[in-house]
């Protein structure tokens, strides 16, 4: 992996689509490590834990709580990203969601680009806050 960081300038000249290809990798990744770190299951229980997370419904439950906790050029990204058209939206998610969904991977891969990784653990850390809400 290239450790050579991007300027803000220069993350914006990706499309939101863009940055929500490499972002669904990076948030797919720490949902991984997270569910991994929990407890040691089989690969199966992993998965199916995993999907939960990574699925557009609970990323879009996610976007209105980071909404809350980002700066105003953040918050710009996300709705660039909410914004971006050209998506096809998966049999199990509406179109509103999964924009939502898109504008949560959007920012993440815009904040992996710039190499603001404590940044993205922060955020991810708010998102797992609405995992633990729901699980009681």
């Amino acid at each position: 992996m290239s450790t050579e960081k991007l300027t803000e300038r220069e993350a914006n000249t990706y499309s939101p689509l863009t940055l929500a290809f490499l972002g669904d990798s990076v948030y797919d990744t720490l949902v991984r490590e997270h569910l991994l770190r929990q407890a040691n299951m089989p690969v199966a229980k992993l998965h199916s834990a995993k999907i939960k997370l990574v699925c557009a419904e609970f990323q879009s439950r996610a976007y209105d709580l980071l909404a809350e906790e980002l700066s105003e050029h953040e918050l710009a990204v996300l709705k660039r990203g909410r914004n971006a058209t050209g998506n096809t939206v998966p049999k199990h998610a509406d179109a509103a969601e999964y924009r939502r969904a898109t504008a949560v991977e959007c920012l993440f891969g815009y904040l992996y680009l710039t190499g603001q990784d404590q940044r993205i653990k922060e955020l991810f850390a708010v998102m797992m806050t609405l995992e633990d809400n729901e699980n009681g």
